[in-house]
C-alpha cells in the first residue's frame, strides 16, 4: 500500500549549496508513494526584517544547518526510494505546489547575470505573494500572474563525482530552472546511486525564459511529488512530460550545443515512443517544435525542447516500470 509522507524544510532535513552520493537520506519511501516537501529559499540576507510571514524554518536553518551556508540553494532532501538501482529511472510527478510564505524577493547581483557588464549594483527587491488570487505585485504596480516550479530538483550525481554544487545543473538534475516543470508535469531523473536520492528546492513563484539577472521570483513552496520507479531503464539526461507535451533539456557551457543537445535528446526520445524515423522527427521539431532557452546564467546553460504530443504520427509507447 501507498503511503504519504511529510518532509518539513529544517536544519535536520535540508542541505545547502551541494549535491553528492553520500549525503544521508533523511526520508525513506516506496515506489508509489507520495511525499509532501516544504522548501525554502535564500540566504539571511534576503529575508525581510518586517510586513511579512517568515517561516520558522529561515532561522532554524540559517542558524543551525552544519555545514553552513557556503552558496547555492538550500535543498530539503535527500529522499531514498527503495530498491532504486544505478541504471534505472526514477519518476516525479509533480501533484500540487503551493505557496509557503506572503513574499518572494529578486536580486540584481554584481558581475552576474546576462548582462553583468550592465549591471555592477547590487539591488533586492521583495515582491507580495497573495495565495489566494495567485498574484505577484511589483514595486511599481502590476500584477503578475503566478506560476510556481522547484527551480532544483534532482537526484544524487556518481559518487565519482564527489561533490557538486548546486547551481550548475548536471546529468542528474538539479538546478534546471526550467518553468514548464510545474504541477502535471511527470520528470524522469537518471539514477546513478542505490537509492537514487532525490532533492528539491529553489522555489520560483514565477520566472522567465532565460532568468536573465540569476534570480526569478524566489520564495518558500511546499511542494506534493509522487515517486515512481522504472528498472533498467536507464538515462543519459532528464526529460519530462505534461499531458500534452513531451519535454527534453540540453545542458552545455556553450548555449549553441545545449540547443543541440535537447534537439538530440527530443529526436532520441519521439522515435523510441514512436514509429517515426529520426528523419521524420527532425523535420516535425522545424515545423512545430519549440526550442527554448530555459537559463543562460548558471554556468552551464540549459535549453529545453517541447513537442506536442498531438503531433506525434503512430502509437506512442509510454515508459513502463
Amino acid at each position: 500500500m501507498t503511503k504519504t509522507h511529510q518532509l518539513a524544510a529544517s536544519s535536520k532535513t535540508c542541505h545547502w549549496g551541494n549535491f553528492a552520493a553520500d549525503i544521508p537520506p533523511v526520508l525513506q519511501i516506496s515506489s508509489g508513494d507520495t511525499v509532501v516537501v516544504e522548501a525554502i529559499s535564500g540566504a539571511p540576507a534576503v529575508v525581510p526584517k518586517s510586513g511579512f510571514y517568515v517561516p520558522s524554518a529561515y532561522q532554524d536553518i540559517h542558524q543551525n544547518l552544519d555545514p553552513p551556508f557556503k552558496g547555492g540553494h538550500i535543498l530539503t532532501g535527500p529522499i531514498r526510494v527503495s530498491g532504486a538501482e544505478v541504471g534505472d529511472t526514477l519518476e516525479v510527478r509533480v501533484r500540487d505546489i503551493k505557496l509557503g510564505t506572503d513574499w518572494g524577493w529578486n536580486y540584481i547581483r554584481p558581475l552576474s547575470g546576462a548582462l553583468y557588464e550592465d549591471f555592477q549594483e547590487y539591488k533586492l527587491i521583495h515582491i507580495p505573494l497573495d495565495s489566494k488570487r495567485m498574484r505577484a505585485r511589483m514595486p511599481w504596480g502590476v500584477e503578475l500572474p503566478l506560476s510556481p516550479f522547484f527551480g532544483v530538483m534532482g537526484t544524487a550525481p556518481p559518487s565519482d563525482w564527489g561533490m557538486v554544487r548546486s547551481i550548475e545543473p548536471r546529468a542528474f538534475g538539479g538546478n534546471l530552472d526550467c518553468k514548464e516543470l510545474g504541477v502535471g508535469a511527470r520528470i524522469f531523473f537518471p539514477v546513478f546511486v542505490e537509492g537514487a536520492n532525490f532533492s528539491a528546492g529553489d522555489g520560483h513563484a514565477l520566472q522567465g525564459d532565460g532568468e536573465v539577472n540569476v534570480t526569478a521570483i524566489e520564495t518558500a513552496l511546499t511542494g506534493t511529488f509522487e515517486f515512481h520507479l522504472h528498472k533498467n531503464k536507464p538515462l543519459d539526461l532528464p526529460y519530462a512530460e505534461t499531458d500534452t507535451h513531451y519535454i527534453t533539456l540540453g545542458l552545455d557551457p556553450d548555449l549553441d550545443q545545449a540547443a543541440k543537445q535537447a534537439l538530440r535528446e527530443m529526436i532520441k526520445l519521439a522515435t523510441s515512443r514512436t514509429n517515426l524515423t529520426k528523419e521524420d522527427v527532425y523535420a516535425l521539431l522545424s515545423i512545430c517544435g519549440d526550442l527554448r532557452i530555459s537559463q543562460v546564467v548558471n554556468g552551464v546553460k540549459g535549453c529545453h525542447v517541447m513537442l506536442a504530443k498531438e503531433h506525434l504520427h503512430g502509437e506512442v509507447f509510454e515508459l513502463s516500470s
